[in-house]
């Protein structure tokens, strides 16, 4: 049998600093065991046995075999682990008999004899060779496969007796390697083109190999080798198997071992992106259905969602802005949320507290965070001179993510994706990730909203997905337990003992938008409205401060383009701000936009001779009171469906999930208080023009809006 040890004395021979060296004396001194080294050339050289044994500097050099770390063998956890149960009993059973062969007992050892043992023939006083030849008897195999057993576990144990396995390979296709290094070069060069077939890209390598090396010098492959080299080429470089964007993202990973940001408290990194969502709404403003933009927030440590924004078409500048902002001010939840759902006011988990109800209050929908890091991309929206300069100001460094590198990002990447799959596509109007998922015609099934569409993404956001168990929200020292986002925020206030909240209120105004304009008598004008406020009286009729803004006698106001019913004032005096109201301000019951502006004055300028902003945002409020954007036979299908699936006692889906949700019930026009909503009852505010006056007359639109809500 050999030996795992060597013996360590004089004689024994080491390599140190890549030189033969042995050893000629050992001492013990008082700072421990000595030995004296002697090289080739005969110089003496004086080491502790510590440093000999244990430092890399040194190898020892056995004298006897033995199992080595380079060995060509398999160790014998590789080898049994490869083993079936039926070949590890016939293995385990082999043993037996080879014990039995050696000492007489089949568990090696008297102490553990079995009745009988040891049996006469395999006595121990009996010759070896004479064992042999009665267990080959016995077993009907010949006494040289019976010597090759025992001595197979004299040298390897059970492992020995296994039978040699090596690894499945299906045969090499062989080839020339220019051809081979020819195809690979023709393959990754159709990366970012559209995918070619396999007869194509054999033809230009052939073509390409015969250019560079010339005819008859690089032997061709036959059609079919030349298939099945592509074929072990495709797991080097994809091309051929998977979609053209999943190819692209393969070839552009980083090669060798991926690095990784790793927070280590809340609001340490703020990742922001936007999407467009698989999902049409509704747009009020201009009353059309459009493709809707979802800009979100998302606290890398916790997963904590602490901002969202929809936008139609696209995503400006102001909207990132926004974003940003609600993780320092945080929306107000809905008075009918769960209580678990909602966030205290403070930011502090109730676990936490020590008297939860002496601090209860209007909830939020999210922690206030105050971000340290942004990570963003390189969109022009999160680059902009304003958000950098804002951050700067503020303390916020921004780390642009890689080009076109997705799994940067990987988190929000990853809502996104659960947001899809657990919300939207149980909503009307979804269309689909791609093209190929597209539905006939999703357009007609859409109705919401977008400002009921982010008030149900802020609802599943707060009441689902913060309370749903991630598999990537783990602590290191228990990596078994799951946590959801809102545990992950308590867990990351117990650890770093501490919360960066705003310091000041304000400091969300510095994320508006400045628009330059004097102050005239009547106030502000900013795009044909006035602005009129009791903050201006000691500033009306003197010159500006600001010498070089880019209007004379300029002054700066914050705008916000969601709300153009108010913009905003710094008082230099005592840089406090102040709101100045838009003169046409109280005819406006909701907040109303630049968008929806510019629309009700294209309306008005076609209905009225002389139209003013007045009778233009009145004109707009009007339609949008009479229910033109609301698509009443989508909503009563919808509602009639629910109940229906009410009705029965079934496993909760998750578009009954979605559906039970009181933002979504709220715009499918259920209560939600009751099971059954009372009988809405439609008061239509006139609107004169001729199309409605003919429509009555027929009795067509009046009598379907009389009973449109009957069945609910």
């Amino acid at each position: 049998m050999s030996r795992a040890g060597a013996r360590v004395g004089i004689g024994t021979h080491f390599r140190y600093d890549g030189e033969t060296v042995e050893v000629v004396e050992m001492a013990a001194t008082t700072a421990g065991n000595e030995v004296v080294l002697r090289d080739g050339l005969g110089r003496l050289l004086r080491v502790s046995v510590r440093e000999l044994l244990f430092s890399d500097r040194a190898v020892i050099i056995p004298d006897e075999p033995g199992p080595a770390a380079d060995d060509v063998e398999e160790i014998a956890s590789v080898v049994l682990g490869q083993l079936d149960e039926v070949e590890r009993h016939k293995i385990l059973d082999r043993a037996e008999h080879v014990r039995e062969v050696l000492t007489g007992f089949r568990s090696g050892t008297p102490q553990r004899a079995r009745d009988g043992e040891p049996r006469p023939e395999y006595a121990p006083t009996l010759p070896l060779e004479a064992r042999h030849e009665a267990k080959a008897a016995e077993l009907g195999v010949t006494a040289r496969t019976v010597r090759r057993w025992v001595a197979q576990f004299r040298d390897h144990g059970e492992a020995g007796l296994a039978p040699k396995k090596g690894t499945a390979r299906k045969p090499q296709v062989t080839a020339e390697d220019r051809w081979v290094e020819t195809a690979l070069e023709v393959m990754v060069e159709h990366t970012g083109e559209s995918k070619p077939s396999r007869t194509m890209v054999i033809e230009r390598t052939r073509a390409r190999v015969i250019a560079r090396f010339g005819p008859e010098v690089v032997p061709q492959p036959s059609r079919a080798t030349a298939f099945r080299l592509l074929e072990e080429l495709e797991r080097r470089h994809p091309l051929f198997r998977l979609s053209t964007k999943r190819n692209r993202d393969i070839a552009d990973r980083p090669e060798g071992v991926y690095g990784k940001l790793r927070p280590t408290r809340p609001g340490e990194y703020l990742l922001m992106d936007s999407t467009r969502l698989d999902v049409f709404a509704f747009d009020p403003f201009t009353l059309r259905w459009v493709q809707a933009e979802l800009s979100v927030g998302m606290d890398w440590y916790t997963r904590c969602i602490t901002g969202i924004r929809i936008t139609p078409v696209s995503t400006k500048a102001v909207d990132v802005s926004a974003v940003l902002y609600q993780s320092f001010r945080p929306r107000r939840a809905g008075a009918d949320w769960p209580r678990d759902a909602v966030w205290p006011e403070h930011g502090i988990p109730r676990s936490v507290l020590v008297d939860v109800e002496s601090l209860e209050g209007p909830g939020l929908v999210s922690p206030p965070l105050v971000p340290e890091t942004l990570v963003v991309d390189h969109g022009k929206v999160y680059v902009s001179e304003h958000l950098t300069s804002v951050c700067r100001r503020m303390g916020i460094s921004i780390q642009p993510a890689r080009l076109r590198t997705g799994r940067d990002k990987g988190p929000v990447e990853r809502y996104f994706r659960t947001l899809r799959e657990g919300l939207l596509q149980a909503l009307p109007g979804y269309k689909g990730p791609d093209i190929h998922s597209r539905g006939e015609s999703p357009e007609d099934d859409a109705f919401f909203f977008l400002d009921e569409l982010e008030a149900i993404i802020w609802e599943w956001t707060a009441t689902v997905y913060h309370r749903r168990p991630h598999a990537s929200l783990v602590d290191p020292g228990l990596p078994g337990l799951r946590m959801s986002p809102a545990a992950m925020f308590e867990h990351g206030m117990a650890r770093a003992g501490y919360i960066e909240a705003p310091r000041d209120r304000d400091l969300g105004f510095e994320f508006l938008k400045t628009v330059w304009r004097t102050i005239q008598p009547y106030g502000v004008e900013i795009g044909r409205r006035r602005y009129n406020g009791s903050a201006l009286n000691d500033y009306r009729n003197i010159k500006s401060p600001y010498t070089d803004s880019p209007v004379k006698d300029g002054w700066p106001f914050q705008v916000d383009p969601d709300d153009i019913t108010r913009i905003y004032f710094r008082d230099p005096a005592d840089r406090s701000w102040h709101s100045l109201l838009w003169e046409h301000a109280p005819s406006a019951s909701m907040p109303l936009s630049e968008d929806a502006l510019t629309f009700a004055r294209k309306l008005a300028a076609a209905k009225y001779r002389f139209p003013d902003d007045r009778l233009a945002v009145a004109d707009l409020l009007e339609r949008w009171n009479v229910g033109l954007g609301t698509t009443l036979p989508e909503r009563r299908m919808a509602l009639r469906l629910s109940r229906e699936q009410a009705a029965i006692e079934l496993p909760q889906t998750e578009e009954e999930t979605v559906v039970s949700l009181p933002s979504v019930r709220k715009a499918l026009g259920q209560s939600a208080e009751r099971e059954e909503p009372a009988e809405p009852v439609l008061t239509a505010a006139p609107e004169m023009g001729d199309d409605d006056e003919a429509d009555l007359e027929d009795g067509g639109d009046d009598d379907f809006y009389t009973d449109a809500l009957e069945d609910v």
